[in-house]
């Protein structure tokens, strides 16, 4: 256990301190093992992935002597460990099994780690760089037989270097053994002078921390140069109480009234995929709970939380008995279910449908198999946080956020611990920030004292939660810090401190702080702002799938209805989860592995094959015989003459057309006229209603951009604000052509290549269908529009609404707002006129001011193409990809928001007898369907779930076009809800009253046995 002392320079301490810190590391710390005893080694190295226990048990070990190299990267070698104590246990001695799998210094859950299991296959305990020595390992007998699954998986941080590695993937990381096995004792470990270690550690650390004329410093310094004298250092063992009595009264000092009272969390952060597959996750879950279930047995105060219910399923799969013992502690409030989240999702790329199904898919699993729904958000770690997400959560049954990444921006710091975070639609979520900045605590005494020093709510409020245990990699936490935090639970000088459960702290947080100050809109995270961009597979990998869901939710729930066609809840149920699972924090936003995103791409191409299939499926069912073209309209607006969410004969395509006119090509309709130059720029865009121009003067659009992108650190997760200066315009030459109805620019510009076609779509949009071979290194492209709009925001889609950021960098926080994250379409208006953006699979952008020709300002917007970071993946999105966006000359938000719905949810044709009316209609200007379902509980009852997108109060009905009986709003579990926007049904309308951006979730109650 090591002393972890504040800033000043130890030098400038009593001699104490120096004294003790010496003690410890060559006198205490050794005489912790009081004797060692090696065990019998014997391996067998695991071809290919990791193998079931009941393979490796029955494979042939060959002998393997400690100090031989063992574990090429990624690979999983089985040892077999066999011995005894050295001696039978005397009171105050325990024996333990320790294993040095050649741990490095670095951070635990970075490198090589490990899970033992007795013969019969029952995990005991796992073994990571901070933990070595595990007593579970010991038979009653004394004896040692049990099997060691050794992960070698390789540290990719290497000490945040960010420098390129191939060992993001199996088939680059090669061959060579990357540990060595330094050790393998059963031990007999000194309770007592383990205790002595501790306290030294606990008054050491304190000592350093107080000022140097404090009255308190002073008596513990006394206290460590008494203690130090009444330890015999030829004889620890012998003389340890007798040093810790000496050290009991200053233990034994109370805290203070005024300390903040911390509530400490057992906790381990466990990332889904990051610097390691999925396939690894799931081993770390077994490690990390082995670890924890182990604590509990020998501390009944222990408590231990747990978020991502994906986390959960995959342990009640590969480890079924661990998984018995956890829902046990559940059951005692011991180990504590928290998030009622999926997994631990971003918040910001994620649709609006799949961010409330990260929840509900949560919640009731938790619901299922523990009974509990959890009160909270438990979301330490994602990049920034959407202003939806309070709604969305209050809708899901939750009452509180805990996070803790906003400690990490670079600007500004949101003035606030504890408060109210008010999101979109004005709905509030009790939220709490730890002061202590990290997801990760140890329980040293620096750790407790940056709490209470950095809490920004001190003068109102004293509570604070500690989430504390080795994370990202997991492990969680270990017996040291346990023994830490026991010591500090009432000393003064530190905060008192007390283990608990995440709803004890909130419940004791509220009652304190009754009217918390109140933070509105998005919790913009002022870094990371590269992961709108990065991986641009994976992401339109989820763009593609959450629109195919809408559409295979929709067709068959309405195939159920109409054609009582089986619905399908079970794979629409699995692959939910699955597209869930691959917006975790780390996958979505592009800052996993290459081997993680080479899976999610897959994986993303397997659930549109699977869900395309759905789709065919149900529509052939409700169109039926016949060789009619049918359009199915999956959109929330009209297309084509066919109904939204229904199907019928379309009107003719109507397309613009395409004439040269000596220095280019003009697109025209009759809606807009675009002229693009020889060079393929966009040089006027009019609106023919209005006769606006939207190209500024003297400005070209369809501008591609080339920045140097090299971040200060956290490649893939950051662009640094200095990109801006390197600006390259890809004006050069190009190849300009006609191609029926669109121009064709072909451009060439480094090592890479991109093909674009313009062409009119009906509803007035420009489509720029672009597909670029891409093959820079730290290079980012963006894609440039000029505007000539004065706007002095911009609106930008996020999940069931939108909000409004600064064009302009008047204060540190619009500044720091340099790149930012929408979803389908943007907006910029002045009273009048507006333009809209939309894309198919784009999320990172940024929008300034621009002097325009002739006096005044303009607008630029720029969409965040493709990047090209070069860790953790150094071939990060090298190849070819395709993506579409849209300009709209005189839009208004409510065009904007069908035209994103429309770029997204192509036209699908198929041929069959007839039309299919929808199940429901809506009626109300900006009230959008966003998904159409059967019930959760599968009673055959009709789930619609819409939103208000404009921002104002309206009133709304929903035409239903299926016998019913009876409409409910329902929350987001499909509970029922109140008070209701719902205000009357009469017949087959259900009225509607609504405030800005709100969500609203109707239940329509079907007949049984009946179809319409």
């Amino acid at each position: 256990m090591r002393i972890r002392l504040t800033e000043t320079d130890h030098r400038d301490l009593p001699r104490a301190v120096d004294r003790v810190r010496r003690i410890l590391e060559e006198r205490v710390g050794p005489a912790v093992v009081r004797a060692a005893a090696p065990v019998e080694v014997s391996a067998w190295h695991a071809p290919g992935e990791p193998v079931p226990f009941a393979e490796a048990v029955r494979a042939e070990y060959a002998p393997f002597a400690v100090g031989t190299p063992w574990g090429a990267p990624w690979s999983t070698t089985w040892f077999r460990l066999r011995g005894a104590a050295p001696a039978a246990p005397a009171p105050g001695l325990r024996a333990e099994l320790l294993v040095d799998l050649g741990f490095s210094a670095g951070a635990p859950g970075f490198q090589a780690e490990g899970l033992l299991y007795t013969p019969d296959g029952v995990p005991v305990e796992g073994l990571a760089p901070r933990r070595h020595s595990v007593p579970g390992a010991i038979a009653a007998d004394g004896s040692v037989d049990v099997l060691l699954e050794a992960a070698a998986n390789p540290d990719v941080l290497r000490d945040l270097s960010f420098a390129p590695t191939p060992l993001g993937e199996r088939a680059t990381a090669g061959l060579e053994p990357l540990y060595v096995l330094r050790r393998a004792d059963v031990v007999l470990v000194d309770l007592e002078v383990r205790g002595l270690e501790a306290d030294l550690v606990v008054l050491a650390e304190l000592a350093s921390a107080l000022p140097e004329d404090s009255t308190r410093r002073a008596r513990i310094l006394v206290a460590l140069d008494a203690a130090c004298a009444a330890l015999d250092l030829d004889d620890v063992a012998g003389t340890a109480a007798r040093a810790r009595a000496v050290l009991a009264p200053a233990l034994a000092s109370p805290a203070v009234p005024s300390a903040q009272a911390i509530t400490a969390v057992g906790h381990a952060h466990i990332d889904s995929a990051w610097l390691w597959p999925i396939r690894e996750t799931r081993r770390k879950v077994a490690r990390t709970i082995a670890n924890v279930l182990a604590l509990m047995d020998e501390d009944p105060g222990f408590v231990y939380a747990m978020s991502s219910a994906q986390q959960y399923a995959w342990l009640e799969e590969d480890q079924p008995a661990l998984f018995a013992r956890l829902a046990e502690r559940v059951r005692e409030g011991r180990f504590v279910p928290v998030g009622g989240m999926w997994v631990e999702s971003d918040t910001n790329l994620p649709g609006g449908e799949a961010l409330a199904r990260q929840f509900v898919a949560g919640t009731r699993w938790f619901r299922d198999r523990f009974g509990v729904d959890g009160e909270g958000v438990w979301l330490p770690d994602s990049f920034g946080y959407t202003a939806a997400l309070p709604q969305i959560a209050r809708l899901a049954g939750k009452r509180w956020l805990l996070t803790q990444k906003a400690s990490w921006n670079d600007t500004n710091r949101i003035p606030h611990h504890t408060f109210s975070w008010e999101g979109l639609d004005g709905t509030r979520l009790f939220t709490h920030f730890p002061p202590v900045d990290t997801y990760n605590a140890d329980g040293s005494v620096p750790e407790l004292l940056h709490s209470e020093r950095n809490f920004a709510d001190a003068a109102v409020a004293t509570r604070a939660l500690l989430p504390f245990g080795h994370g990202d990699g997991g492990g969680g936490p270990t017996r040291e810090m346990l023994l830490r935090l026991a010591r500090a639970r009432s000393l003064e000088g530190v905060p008192t401190v007390e283990i608990g459960t995440p709803q004890a702290f909130y419940r004791a947080a509220e009652e304190e702080l009754t009217e918390p100050a109140v933070w509105a809109g998005e919790l913009y995270l002022e870094l990371h702002r590269g992961t709108y961009t990065s991986q641009r597979r994976t992401k339109q990998g989820n763009r593609r799938n959450e629109h195919l869901l809408r559409e295979a939710e929709l067709w068959a729930a309405t195939a159920a209805i109409r054609v009582a066609a089986p619905y399908p809840a079970v794979a629409l149920e699995r692959l939910w989860r699955h597209v869930l699972l691959l917006q975790f924090h780390d996958i979505l936003p592009g800052s996993a592995i290459a081997w993680v995103h080479r899976e999610a791409v897959a994986d993303h191409a397997a659930i549109t094959a699977e869900l395309e299939a759905l789709i065919a499926s149900s529509l052939a069912a409700l169109a039926g015989e016949g060789d009619a073209l049918l359009l199915a309209n999956a959109a929330p607006d009209p297309r084509r003459g066919v109904a939204a969410l229904g199907v019928g004969a379309p009107t003719p395509p109507r397309s613009g057309a395409v004439t040269a006119d000596g220095s280019g090509f003009v697109l025209e309709d009759e809606a807009v006229r675009a002229v693009v130059d020889a060079e393929g720029m966009l040089v006027s865009l009019v609106h023919r209603a209005s006769g606006r121009e939207t190209v500024p003067p003297g400005t070209r659009g369809n501008r591609f951009q080339l920045h140097e992108d090299h971040p200060v650190r956290w490649d893939a997760w950051d662009v640094d604000r200095e990109y801006r200066a390197t600006a390259v315009d890809l004006d050069g030459p190009a190849e300009v052509r006609a191609d029926g109805d669109a121009v064709v620019v072909v451009r060439r510009f480094g090592r890479s290549s991109l093909e674009q076609r313009l062409r009119l779509v009906p509803g007035g949009e420009l489509r720029i269908e672009t597909t670029v071979d891409w093959q820079e290194r730290e290079k980012l492209l963006k894609l440039a529009f000029p505007v000539d709009v004065r706007a002095e925001r911009v609106a930008s889609e996020v999940q069931f609404g939108h909000v409004e950021r600064a064009t302009h960098a008047n204060t540190s926080w619009d500044a720091a707002r340099f790149e930012t994250s929408q979803h389908r379409w943007q907006h910029l208006g002045e009273p009048g006129f507006g333009v809209a953006v939309v894309n198919d699979s784009v999320y990172g952008s940024d929008t300034t001011r621009i002097r325009r020709e002739g006096g005044g300002t303009a607008s630029l917007l720029r969409l965040s193409i493709l990047r090209a970071a070069r860790f953790p993946d150094p071939e990060q999105d090298r190849g070819a990809h395709r993506f579409a966006v849209g300009l709209l000359p005189g839009a208004r938000v409510v065009d904007a928001v069908a035209a994103g719905y429309r770029i997204n949810l192509l036209e699908r044709t198929v041929r069959g007898g007839g039309a299919v009316e929808p199940l429901l209609a809506v009626e109300g200007e900006g009230v959008v369907v966003e998904s159409v379902k059967l019930a959760e509980d599968g009673d055959g009852d009709i789930v619609v779930r819409l939103y208000e997108a404009l921002g104002r109060s309206t009133e709304a009905a929903v035409v239903l076009g299926v016998a019913h009986e009876g409409v409910e709003e329902v929350d987001l579990l499909e509970d029922p809800l109140a008070p209701s926007a719902l205000v009357g049904v009469d017949g087959g309308r259900a009225r509607l009253r609504l405030r800005p951006f709100r969500i609203v979730t109707l239940r329509v109650r079907r007949p049984h046995g009946r179809r319409a």
